[in-house]
């Protein structure tokens, strides 16, 4: 399939319902209000497509970035690609789960992930702390340092109520996914998100939402699911 009839395809799949949902969480035109699961059959025909996925995330039209993201090929990307799409990621839901689950499927993703951390930029170090939940959440333990863990939860605890808006909520998830997903730090993960409390997010003309990882992490451990690992990153 050739750009011209993905991008069709996308506006044919758009439904008006969908497409105010995406708006009201910060998506602006061009946008087709496609759900995700209805891009699948057209993902499992083109499999994986990097040069297609450059030229449909160049468009900034939401959907197409997002199925740019799944048709991507993460190890193919090298660090000034992650940095280009982080640059056209203008809200979080581009930030968090296309850019940082595509970057989360790569090699050099700590390494990237880092530098977005440090960056003083909301939806760049928001996707930095989403890269590691998509991270720990899905390879093995073994994979991370725990020293390097446990002092960015130590971070978390310290900067949170003072971090931007975004980048609290994807900080918060870290400790719930550190909690859950990380073994070997689940105690301190459970510590952390005690000590930091409810998080309150500030949102635009939306009530402000209240986060609660302690409580979060509680009900992982009624269900049996503490060393959680996803399969894969991407749907």
């Amino acid at each position: 399939m050739d750009f011209e009839t993905v991008m069709r395809e996308l506006e044919a799949l758009g439904k008006e319902r969908m497409k105010k949902m995406y708006i009201s969480n910060g998506a602006h035109e061009p946008v087709f209000g496609v759900a995700t699961g209805a891009m699948k059959p057209m993902a499992k025909k083109i499999k994986i497509n990097q040069p297609l996925a450059e030229e449909l995330y160049a468009t900034g039209n939401y959907d197409a970035m997002y199925f740019a993201g799944v048709i991507a090929d993460p190890k193919a990307m090298k660090e000034s690609d992650y940095e280009r799409w982080i640059e056209g990621a203008y809200f979080y839901m581009l930030s968090d789960y296309v850019v940082a689950v595509t970057l989360a499927e790569s090699d050099i993703a700590q390494d990237v992930a880092d530098k977005w951390i440090e960056s003083g930029d909301e939806l760049k170090m928001s996707a930095g702390w989403s890269c590691y939940c998509w991270l720990l959440g899905n390879r093995k333990d073994r994979e991370f340092s725990e020293e390097k863990i446990a002092n960015m939860l130590d971070r978390v605890k310290n900067a949170i109520h003072q971090s931007p808006e975004r980048t609290k909520a994807s900080m918060n998830n870290f400790v719930y996914t550190v909690g859950v997903s990380y073994v070997p730090l689940h105690e301190k993960a459970i510590e952390t998100a005690k000590e930091i409390g409810i998080v309150e997010i500030k949102r635009d003309k939306k009530k402000n939402s209240f986060l609660n990882a302690y409580e979060n992490i509680q009900k992982e451990i009624d269900r049996g699911k503490i060393g959680f690992k996803r399969k894969y990153v991407r749907c």
